[in-house]
């Protein structure tokens, strides 16, 4: 076997490494060359997690490395893929189907599309600073580098859990290649993916890459009917073009762009919140829909891997009274749309001038169906736009015994987030229609219709308050900018001890002005009719009422219906400092302790109460870390241990929110204090040249300090002690590798890569409905290729034992729903290199 394969396997194997993996490259069959080096010098896999290339093994961070064949044999074509390789990331998806991602327990949970995370997400980097630019897949990588811990010195954007960055394969100069690869699988699944790479001359070469993802089977089955979802239709490209036309000099333009038409998630209702649940006999629970009590109790445990439901589209569809119907599939048809241009100029041998410019534009149009039942609980048609512009410039270099990095960055967004939403028979929604004409003992029997009718105001049919309230829209808009200088360096103090030192300064500012509006005249009897009499119960004013299309969103302190507004303006100094010891080429032993933040943020909610909509503050984590990596036996052993304390100020989280007309609903708050602490650790074994084991796991543990809020019932509670969201006390991969030479000329390949992770939940109440079971999944590829690298076919599954797991969890004020993983699927590939 060449060396080089068998090198990308060996990386490939160790890459499944929580903490600080050491990639050794494994030696070839029968290479007694390669036996004798040390481990310094045999290849290890180059990062740039300091903004410069280092080997992996020789950087004092928390980091995982992948390379883009590794991914590539691990079926690893989206974002949401990593996590199979990386067991402390966890990413799930929120009822609006905006990735939520948490590393070693940091995460933020929010649906919003215009929501920034605490794991930031790059593109050669430039930062993808909204989690749905991620939506699109994943194709012709040199790497991927996952970066643990606050990353705030030097990359500036929200990493107080982490970063992916994404480094694309660059163009070559001289060398023209490409590659063709076409995926069939199940669900009537066709994929291609390939690669041209065309020099031209000696200083300019261009690279064009493609993936396209088409299946016409839904693997989501309705339980109550003969339909499906989940049918795929997801395109991506790139094209990158590389020049050197100095000596010293390097530019490089960039643009990708990728389209989703894909079906979205469906759910499955397994319960219902405090409020509508017909076991506690409240007035809400009343008002289910006729036969959801029961479908949900038939259903609730006889969920599979592959069922869900939904409303059907021709009910949907209707225009009810005033209320406007959704008239579109369950189904994303969203876009994105990235320019990138870098400049390195080495204007002196040791200092380089580099300019990274990143323009960004998604814009999303999707429906999806969250109710988890036949009914029309809770639809919505999600619309909304981001543009992203940023701008970094920085010089780096070395200076006697430093390695430093000094710059500036700039980034503005433009971001638009609208949704209609579509309840007509959700509980809530009966309830306050009920409620409108039902006698009141506050109006000596009168109803609220009629009071107000003896008022003069009586604008309103008895139908027109029978279909009320079935939809209304949400909106906002935001101008956000962020400015920062950073510096870092890391110190020579000996041969085997380095300082690193790093610092950065960053001012954001965030404009918003949203609320929730209603649509074409559905909300008014329920606004203006019900909600000012309870305003007027409450607050003693009976305010002006809303017309057509106007915000419904009342303002406690104005005592009014309007847009909300607010302004953050904070700023923050990041740092970083760490000692690393290299006693030997098979030792490391690293201590850091670093500070990170997160900037301030706003919700987009269903705002009743404009409390809802107000944001919350910049959050800080300070992190303390402690780490080695091991080589050991000739490098047939690699251990690598970290462990891991954050001290957490403001964590900013989704919580209940105390309505006077619904009870409960959401908003986002900061926590005061609270804390996580762990271990990562793994251990690779080399056992031959072709056999490779590898274990990998994550020990967390997550925990709020005094904070009181309350529950999902409305009613007070400590939650003091209780854990963060998506955070798991043990996450683990185990991966065993088998790659050899059969003939002179071929080589077979089989891998087995399993995933666990214990039961957590999606949000930090102890709520039986939102809990996440513990699972276990298990995929597996079995691949013939050419020894040259000219073919390979191979055959793969994912989730081969179909197991039933659920990634994520929600209410919608009504049922409470999950959200399934994907069942079993199989498939072949080929593939084609020149």
């Amino acid at each position: 076997m060449k060396r080089m394969t068998k090198g990308f396997l060996a990386c490939g194997v160790a890459g499944f490494a929580v903490g600080m993996p050491n990639l050794a490259w494994a030696q070839s069959a029968g290479d007694e060359a390669a036996a004798a080096e040390t481990s310094a010098d045999r290849n290890v896999i180059i990062v740039t997690a300091n903004r410069r290339e280092e080997a992996i093994t020789d950087v004092g961070v928390s980091i995982q490395a992948f390379s883009g064949e590794q991914l590539d044999n691990l079926q690893v074509n989206s974002t949401e893929d990593l996590q199979v390789v990386v067991p402390s990331l966890n990413v799930s998806r929120g009822y609006q189907g905006i990735p939520i991602y948490t590393l070693r327990g940091i995460g933020f949970n929010t649906i919003n599309l215009s929501a920034t995370s605490t794991v930031g997400t790059y593109q050669d980097e430039v930062a993808l600073a909204y989690p749905f630019m991620n939506s699109g897949p994943v194709f012709d990588l040199n790497r991927v580098e996952v970066l643990k811990g606050p990353q705030g010195t030097l990359y500036g954007r929200n990493t107080t859990g982490g970063l992916v960055n994404f480094i694309s394969a660059k163009p070559e100069f001289g060398d023209l290649n490409g590659s063709v690869a076409v995926e069939l699988g199940t669900e009537e699944t066709l994929n291609t993916e390939g690669h041209l790479n065309i020099p031209v001359g000696d200083a300019v070469a261009v690279r064009a890459a493609w993936r396209t993802e088409r299946s016409w089977d839904g693997w989501q089955k309705s339980i109550s009917r003969d339909e499906t979802q989940g049918e795929v239709e997801r395109y991506g490209g790139r094209l990158t073009i590389a020049a050197e036309p100095v000596p010293d000099m390097r530019i490089e333009l960039a643009g990708n762009f990728w389209v989703n038409k894909s079906d979205t998630l469906a759910a499955q209702a397994v319960g219902f919140t405090p409020n509508t649940d017909p076991a506690n006999g409240t007035l809400f629970s009343l008002f289910n829909a006729p036969g959801l009590a029961d479908y949900v109790a038939a259903n609730a445990d006889n969920w599979t891997s592959d069922t869900a439901d939904w409303q059907p589209l021709d009910a949907r569809a209707q225009d009810i009274g005033r209320g406007a119907g959704i008239d579109r599939p369950n189904a994303e048809d969203s876009n994105f749309v990235g320019l990138r241009g870098m400049l390195q100029f080495d204007f002196a041998p040791d200092i380089s001038f580099i300019s990274l410019t990143g323009y960004n534009r998604v814009k999303r149009d999707a429906a999806y169906d969250w109710s988890g039942a036949p009914y029309e609980i809770l639809s919505q048609h999600a619309e909304g736009e981001v543009e992203s512009l940023s701008q970094e410039i920085r010089f780096q270099g070395t200076t006697g015994p430093a390695e430093w990095v000094v710059g500036g960055y700039y980034a503005n967004d433009k971001v638009i987030d609208t949704n209609q939403t579509l309840l007509g028979q959700n509980a809530n929604v009966g309830a306050i229609r009920a409620l409108i004409l039902a006698p009141q003992d506050a109006l000596g029997g009168a109803s609220i219709y009629h009071f107000f009718a003896a008022q003069g105001y009586a604008p309103y049919s008895i139908n027109d308050v029978l279909t009320s309230f079935r939809t209304y829209r949400d909106e906002a808009e935001f101008d956000v900018e962020t400015m920062s200088v950073f510096a870092s360096a890391d110190w020579e103090l000996s041969p085997a001890l380095t300082l690193t030192t790093g610092v950065r300064y960053t001012k954001d500012t965030q404009d918003y002005e949203g609320c929730s509006r209603d649509l074409n005249g559905s909300m008014l009897p329920n606004v203006n009719l019900f909600n000012r009499f309870f305003f007027f119960v409450n607050y003693g004013a009976i305010v002006p009422p809303i017309s057509e299309n106007e915000c419904n969103t009342f303002d406690v302190d104005t005592l009014s219906f309007g847009p909300v507004t607010s302004k953050l303006d904070e700023d923050n100094v990041a740092w970083r400092g760490a000692l690393t010891w290299e006693p030997n080429d098979d030792t490391l032993l690293y201590a850091s302790v670093s500070r990170g933040f997160k900037s301030g943020s706003t919700p987009v909610n269903a705002a009743n109460i404009a409390t809802q909509n107000r944001p919350a503050r910049q959050e800080q984590l300070t992190a303390y870390e402690v780490g080695t990596k091991l080589a050991l036996a000739n490098n047939s052993f690699n251990l690598n241990l970290a462990g891991f304390y954050y001290d957490y100020v403001d964590k900013q989280l989704a919580v209940y929110f105390a309505d006077p007309i619904y009870t409960t609903l959401l908003r986002l708050d900061n926590i005061p204090e609270s804390r996580a602490y762990g271990i990562d650790g793994d251990l690779t074994w080399f056992a031959t040249d072709e056999l490779t084991f590898a274990l990998a796991g994550t020990w967390l543990q997550t925990e709020i300090v005094g904070y009181q809020g309350i529950n999902a019932a409305g009613q007070p509670l400590d939650y003091d002690g209780f854990e963060f969201p998506y955070s798991p006390e043990f996450s683990g991969a185990a991966t065993i590798t088998y790659d050899t030479p059969i003939t002179a000329g071929l080589g077979l390949r089989a891998i087995a890569n399993g995933r666990y992770q214990s039961s957590t939940s999606s949000s930090i109440e102890d709520f039986a409905p939102l809990a996440i079971d513990s699972y276990g999944i298990l995929n597996a590829s079995l691949a013939v290729y050419d020894l040259d690298g000219a073919w390979e076919a191979s055959l793969w599954g994912r989730n081969v034992t179909d197991t039933y797991y659920w990634a994520s969890a929600a209410t919608n004020s009504n049922t409470a729903v999950r959200f399934p993983g994907r069942s079993a699927s199989y498939g072949a590939t080929v593939r084609f290199r020149f």
